[in-house]
C-alpha cells in the first residue's frame, strides 16, 4: 500500500506531465495561428494590390 505522501508525489508527477503536454499543444496551436495570420495578411495584401478592371 502506498503511503499518502507517495500517492501525492505520483499525482504531482502525473500532473506535471499533463502540464508539459498541454504546453506543447499550446505552442503548436500558437505557431499554427501565427502561420494562419501571416497567410491572411499576404492574401489581404494581394487582394488590395491587384489591378482593377476598366469597365
Amino acid at each position: 500500500m502506498l503511503l499518502p505522501l507517495d500517492r501525492f508525489q505520483r499525482r504531482i508527477t502525473m500532473l506535471e506531465q499533463e502540464l508539459a503536454d498541454a504546453r506543447g499543444r499550446l505552442e503548436e496551436r500558437t505557431d499554427e495561428l501565427a502561420d494562419a495570420r501571416a497567410a491572411n495578411r499576404e492574401l489581404t495584401r494581394a487582394l488590395n494590390h491587384r489591378p482593377t478592371r476598366q469597365p
